[in-house]
């Protein structure tokens, strides 16, 4: 499986959480489909079909992950 460069991951982690925080969600449809284009981007980014488990990969797939973090086994 071919692997996202880690500023990739930093960046699409980094506009995922700032559209959360902005609650985007309940925003306008270009702010809505802003944040489902990242989220999807980062689930093509991981191989994973969800978000969280998508933010999870991507975390531990950045510079500094320690290999030994058990958030991957979080549910």
């Amino acid at each position: 499986m071919l692997m996202a460069h880690p500023a990739v991951l930093s960046d699409l982690i980094a506009q995922y959480e700032t559209l959360s925080a902005l609650h985007a969600e309940e925003g306008s449809a270009e702010a809505r489909q802003r944040l489902n284009d990242v989220s999807y981007t980062l689930c093509v980014a991981t191989g994973t079909c969800d978000v969280d488990a998508a933010l999870i990969a991507a975390r531990h797939q950045l510079p500094g992950a320690r290999t030994e973090d058990d958030s991957l086994l979080a549910a």
